[in-house]
């Protein structure tokens, strides 16, 4: 076992673990909203109320931008090719690699969830979306980008701009009525565990890239 083998080892595994923790509370949480039919939680209907009561046009300005970028084809074909050909001129291809599985992983989860549980969007929504509400894809993809993105670049103010877009994201699906706050939390554990998850698969050659180390040729 190299140097590089047995530095990524632990990463590996606390990846593997915390990954598959987050997803499985994503369909934990899930199936409790299922459970109950179409009746959301308390702190639901009291979020969906505040936000209501609390409207600015640019603030909702701000949220139909959000809705814009964090789905549809910007969302689902701009942003992760975009972020894919940085980092291939940072000559960073195995990290592009991880970031297109990292999304495409994610995506597809939040769909299986969708249609699994088909929960009900609040009435009051203002944007068009798609079927299912939990969980929400656009949080899920935030997250996603945010946990891949600190990730490739391990550096604290990373993952402090990482947390604040997906609290963002978050705010502004349940300022559009487009989702239950408990939605965005399901999305944010989907989004975050896929990205860990997958990033097992990739550590060895994320790290052998980092430390400009060569991959091995089968």
């Amino acid at each position: 076992m190299t140097t590089t083998e047995r530095r990524v080892a632990v990463p590996v595994i606390a990846y593997l673990v915390a990954g598959s923790v987050l997803v499985v509370l994503s369909c934990l949480l899930g199936w409790w909203i299922f459970s109950r039919g179409e009746e959301p939680f308390a702190i639901d209907t009291a979020w969906n109320s505040f936000v209501a009561d609390w409207w600015h046009p640019v603030v909702a300005g701000f949220s139909h931008v959000l809705n814009f970028v964090g789905a549809g084809w910007m969302g689902i074909l701009v942003v992760p090719i975009g972020g894919a050909i940085g980092l291939i001129l940072l000559r960073r291809p195995w990290a592009a690699a991880y970031f297109l599985a990292a999304e495409a992983v994610s995506a597809a989860g939040v769909q299986v969830l969708k249609h699994a549980f088909g929960r009900v969007r609040p009435e009051d929504i203002l944007v068009l979306s798609d079927y299912g509400s939990y969980p929400s894809g656009h949080v899920a993809n935030a997250a996603t980008i945010a946990v891949a993105a600190t990730v490739i670049f391990p550096r604290v103010w990373v993952g402090v701009v990482g947390a604040v877009w997906v609290l963002l994201m978050a705010f502004s699906r349940t300022y559009l009525h487009a989702h239950w706050l408990s939605d965005t939390v399901g999305g944010a554990l989907l989004g975050a565990g896929a990205a860990l998850l997958v990033a097992a698969a990739f550590a060895l050659p994320l790290a052998r890239e980092g430390t400009g180390v060569p991959a091995k040729r089968a």
